[in-house]
């Protein structure tokens, strides 16, 4: 999967630093085609890992009684990721 970062302002192919890429499956579009869903496969040195976190997701924040808590644990120390 190709991606756009804002951090980077580029263009970045899922995985390049970190070897977590992505096989794509599906890609679908919501009804207002604003929202676009990608079903993907994570693959990567640590199966499963696809946040820069460490995490097995990016979306590992539940909202609960008005705050913002961590659901999932961290796999992998993102410093030994990232080299």
């Amino acid at each position: 999967a190709v991606y756009f970062s804002r951090s980077r302002n580029k263009l970045w192919f899922k995985g390049e630093e970190s070897g977590h890429v992505q096989t794509v499956h599906d890609i679908r579009m919501d009804c207002d085609n604003d929202v676009v869903l990608l079903k993907v496969t994570q693959l990567g040195h640590e199966p499963g890992i696809a946040c820069h976190t460490g995490r097995h997701s990016c979306f590992f924040q539940s909202l609960t009684d008005g705050r913002w808590n961590a659901v999932e644990p961290v796999l992998k120390d993102p410093e030994s990721i990232y080299k």
